[in-house]
Formats: structure tokens, C-alpha cells, sequence
């Protein structure tokens, strides 16, 4: 199972030290908020803009946003490897489109209430899916372990009909909770407060790796 840190949690005041501390990561991942879409505003691409800079990381971004359509070429330009955009968000087809004209892979996203059904006409188009296993908006929450049965059903699903999607998972991930996840089927999972919080950070990725 492939780890992706989230900087979320990372200090912005010393970002590029909070980045080299983590260079056992498999992919960083960009939790983008609008303030609309989710309860909550993180960052924009401007602030993003120096990432590749700093670091050789693939940048796994996760546009949390209320109109994506209007945004991805902001987050092409800042060398981003793979941009999800959520199924409620307005325009996901478009998106899609979008984001893979750009030569990138996309992804698409889910939050825990919304039924599996509604990623169904766009599995065969995304290269991830990514499973919310809390809220999004905010770092620190609990694992919701219900959000485990959508990653066994997206599993039997690829398998059943050849899709190419891997999927991803996001939030509350640790120690305990990412053998599960591995279990369930997860390919890559997204960690923030468990990896941020941790004396040796590299450590923590490997160990839940």
C-alpha cells in the first residue's frame, strides 16, 4: 500500500523542512478547500506554486471545491500528478475531461453519505477513486469504518469489469486503521495527523506502509 501524506497538517511557516521530513512518501497529497463545498478554506495554487521546487514528490491533489472545472489548469500548472474532483461538485463529466485532456490521471471522489451508486457512470473513465472514510473539511477525525464496504465493492467491481482505477482512502488513518484498509483493498492511503505528529515522520510512513 502506497502512502500519501497530507499537508494539511504540515507548519506553512516551514514548509519546505515539513516536505524534506517526509521524503519516504510515495505521493503528497493537497487537500484544496473553497470554503463552500466543505465548511473549511486550506489553499490555493498560488501557495502550491513552489512545491515541485522543493521537492521530486508526485503531488496527488484533492479538489474539495464547489466548481472544479473552473480551477484545474491552475493545479496542472503547479505539477500535480493525478487532481480529484468529487462526484456532488458541479460538472464532474466535464472535470474528468478535463483534467485527462491535460495528460494528467483523474481522479474522483466520494463523502461517506453519498451512495456508491453515483461514481458508477464515471469508473471506467477515472485512473483513482478515492474513498472518504471521515468528513471532509477537516484534519484529526475518527475513522469511519462503514466507508470500508465501498472499498471492497470498488475492488469486486475492476475486478468484475476491468477497470484501471486504484483506489484511495483519506482520513483517520494510522497504525490501527490502515491494516484494515490494506485488507479491505485500498492501494493508497492518505495520512496526515498520524505522520505531522510523529517525532520521526518517515518512520510513521513506513510503518504504516
Amino acid at each position: 500500500m502506497k502512502i500519501a501524506p497530507s499537508i494539511l497538517t504540515a507548519d506553512f511557516n516551514i514548509l519546505k523542512e515539513e516536505i524534506l521530513s517526509i521524503g519516504h512518501s510515495d505521493y503528497l497529497h493537497l487537500d484544496v478547500m473553497d470554503g463552500h463545498f466543505v465548511p473549511n478554506i486550506s489553499f490555493g495554487s498560488h501557495v502550491l506554486s513552489g512545491l515541485k521546487k522543493i521537492t521530486s514528490i508526485p503531488l496527488d491533489t484533492h479538489l474539495m471545491i464547489e466548481n472544479p472545472l473552473q480551477y484545474i489548469d491552475q493545479y496542472v500548472e503547479i505539477g500535480s500528478s493525478i487532481i480529484t474532483i468529487h462526484v456532488e461538485a458541479n460538472q464532474p463529466l466535464e472535470s474528468i475531461c478535463r483534467i485527462k485532456a491535460s495528460g494528467i490521471k483523474a481522479g474522483i471522489s466520494l463523502k461517506p453519505k453519498t451512495p456508491l451508486e453515483d461514481l458508477f457512470p464515471y469508473l471506467d473513465k477515472v485512473d483513482l477513486v478515492l474513498v472518504m472514510s471521515v468528513e471532509p473539511g477537516f484534519g484529526g477525525q475518527s475513522f469511519m469504518e462503514d466507508q470500508l464496504e465501498k472499498v471492497r465493492e470498488l475492488k469486486r467491481l475492476r475486478e468484475a469489469y476491468k477497470y484501471n482505477y486504484i483506489i484511495e482512502i483519506d482520513g483517520g488513518i494510522n497504525g490501527t486503521t490502515a491494516p484494515k484498509a490494506k485488507e479491505a483493498g485500498v492501494d493508497l492511503a492518505v495520512a496526515g495527523s498520524y505522520v505531522f505528529n510523529a517525532k520521526d515522520r518517515n518512520k510513521a510512513i513506513d510503518a504504516i506502509r
